[in-house]
């Protein structure tokens, strides 16, 4: 915040400025911060954005000085992905843990339009796991990775098809109209600081910047300088009159290095958080308008969900009393169309029944009468053939 703008606040605070008599020992309190912050390190994420083989890695062995022995991508992947690689580094007493994502195949695709999705998800992703973290009842932020992004570094290739086959520096004016013209918004180094706006003020004319990386060291003159060489000549990477590399190593580690880091949690974390919060259905007011705590949204919230609760339970115990009925009334239907069942069996039982008993004592009858005309019948050859013996004794004796 600038000086001016301090004053104000103060004004419209209302807070005083006053003068102390003797010394008091509170301006040691940077001294206290900075050993306290080399104490506990730094953090810094870096996101690199290009097409396999642009040379992403490259660049951030000569930017760190050293090598992260990263292995080359394939150009034959289906989607894109990126890979993080976490790295503790130390310069003099300050320790360093250094992130660096790579996007691996972006751009190798037929179809490119998907490509930024990936990247879109893992900013977010880092942004959630911070927020989680942050809204835990038992946070242990001071001892958590924070692997939000602070600086995505985009890279172009300078050759290739149409205007990208150009030189890159001549294209300069180009590519800044094209991001203007599509409404993206590219860091600007701050120039509220005195003791970094003028060079700040230079950086951001300049940009984009004209890079080139190597790890490979060229002897020039009596020096051994860090140099790309080609067919037709040798780039040197620290020289400024070749490339851009010594600027951007400039404004990226040793002068902005912390503007990114604040400029990432104040602004777009804090824009992340907000609208996170709204959609959990939190806000700073209420619907008139007037001041709310977030205690009081908690509660609110509370109450609404309990209420919620309440009337799902009401709504499942209604269903389960209509389903219930419902039921009941299926039972008793079934019931009823079984009893009428039962019935129409009794009822064609005793019928039957009744038949066969009538069959039963018709056929008895009529044993009862074949016996008996049987039985005269028996009696009448009896008779018959006792006449006959008789007949032919009287027909002997004469």
């Amino acid at each position: 915040m600038a000086t001016a703008d301090v004053e104000r606040a103060r004004v419209e605070a209302g807070i005083r400025t006053l003068k102390l008599s003797g010394h008091v020992g509170f301006d040691s309190l940077p001294d206290q911060l900075v050993n306290k912050s080399v104490q506990n390190g730094f953090v810094f994420n870096i996101l690199c954005i290009g097409e396999t083989g642009l040379g992403k890695s490259t660049l951030m062995d000569s930017l760190f000085n050293t090598s992260f022995e990263s292995t080359p991508s394939s150009h034959s992947l289906p989607s894109v992905k990126l890979k993080a690689h976490t790295y503790e580094l130390q310069e003099s007493n300050v320790r360093l843990k250094l992130t660096i994502c790579d996007t691996v195949g972006y751009g190798d695709q037929i179809n490119k339009e998907d490509s930024f999705k990936a990247v879109v998800d893992y900013i977010d992703a880092q942004f959630e796991a911070y927020l989680q973290e942050e809204l835990k009842i038992k946070r242990s932020l001071a001892t958590y990775h924070d692997s939000r992004t602070h600086v995505c570094l985009y890279f172009i290739c300078p050759t290739g098809h149409g205007e990208m086959a150009l030189f890159f520096w001549m294209c300069q004016s180009k590519i800044n109209s094209e991001l203007a013209s599509n409404g993206v918004h590219v860091y600007q180094f701050p120039t509220d600081d005195d003791s970094v706006a003028e060079v700040n003020t230079s950086m951001n004319a300049h940009v984009p910047f004209a890079v080139v990386g190597s790890t490979d060291f060229v002897r020039v003159g009596n020096k051994m300088m860090r140099s790309r060489q080609y067919p037709w000549g040798t780039v040197q990477v620290e020289n400024e009159s070749h490339c851009d590399f010594v600027k951007l190593r400039e404004m990226l580690i040793r002068t902005n290095m912390e503007d990114m880091r604040e400029k990432t949690h104040m602004r777009h974390y804090e824009l992340y958080r907000k609208k996170r919060l709204e959609q959990m259905g939190f806000s700073d007011v209420d619907a008139e308008n007037k001041p709310v705590s977030f205690q009081q949204t908690f509660e609110a919230k509370r109450s609404n969900h309990l209420q919620e609760l309440q009337q799902k339970e009401d709504e499942m115990r209604q269903m389960f009393v209509v389903r219930v009925k419902e039921k009941e009334a299926e039972l008793k239907e079934a019931e009823k169309e079984l009893h009428t069942k039962f019935d129409k069996l009794k009822k064609d039982h005793a019928e039957e029944k009744k038949k066969l008993d009538e069959s039963r004592k018709k056929l008895e009858d009529e044993i009862l009468e074949f016996n008996r005309r049987k039985q005269q019948l028996q009696q009448q050859q009896q008779m018959t053939s006792s006449h006959h013996t008789l007949t032919l004794g009287k027909s002997k004796k004469k």
